[in-house]
């Protein structure tokens, strides 16, 4: 196939969304309901990584930058993601707070979008976490040095057996370059499927009073 060809074959990719609408009447007063329900019917589809997002960030040119990790608890006080905080997403945000957080469940022609901005998990909040972690998965938090360059993946998996030989025994500690965030979340923007491209759009807005629901155009 040709590059005309392949450019034309993809411009024509489409399907009608068919699976069901979001109305105002079911719409719950808190988005944090509705976002629960969702990710439990996520999950319940067996969906792979029902938890992952989208986070986006900008740097200080006004660059955004958006990378996957995995939501890992939330509440109404806020949602939950851990990184090496050496990393490109944790020094933008420590200049810029502000972030995005993106769920594509494509498989129930739904996403979910969120606004908000970030502040830094406790010392304690954050050790709770990684203890509960695999132990491998903590070793290869002590690997790598998050968003640098380095030569080979030969690199990574020398240092990874050169730690799990060091850690053999005990507990795992924490390193001082892992943390985790908190998205405070002032909007969620909810997106429901429809056929011929009447798509639903629910975006909830929290002000003085609480949550502002209003219907968008898809």
């Amino acid at each position: 196939m040709s590059e005309s060809d392949n450019l034309h074959h993809i411009a024509h990719l489409r399907r009608e969304y068919t699976r069901g609408g979001l109305r105002r009447k079911d719409l719950p007063a808190d988005p944090l309901e509705l976002f629960g329900l969702w990710l439990s019917q996520a999950c319940e589809a067996q969906m792979p990584d029902p938890t992952a997002m989208t986070v986006a960030t900008v740097d200080q040119q006004g660059q955004p930058y958006q990378r996957i990790v995995l939501l890992k608890h939330y509440d109404d006080d806020g949602m939950l993601f851990y990184t090496n905080l050496g990393s490109r997403k944790a020094l933008h945000l420590a200049q810029n707070p502000r972030i995005s957080l993106h769920f594509p469940w494509h498989f129930l022609e739904r996403q979910v979008m969120v606004l908000g901005e970030v502040e830094k998990l406790t010392p304690l909040e954050v050790l709770k976490y990684f203890q509960s972690r695999p132990r491998e998965s903590q070793i290869g938090a002590w690997v790598s040095k998050q968003s640098s360059r380095i030569s080979a993946r030969g690199v990574l998996e020398g240092k990874f057996l050169e730690l799990k030989q060091k850690f053999q025994q005990g507990d795992i500690p924490l390193p001082s370059f892992w943390g985790g965030y908190r998205v405070k979340f002032h909007t969620m923007e909810f997106w429901q499927g429809g056929a011929h491209r009447l798509h639903d759009r629910f975006i909830y807005q929290r002000d003085a009073e609480g949550w502002k629901i209003d219907r968008l155009a898809p």
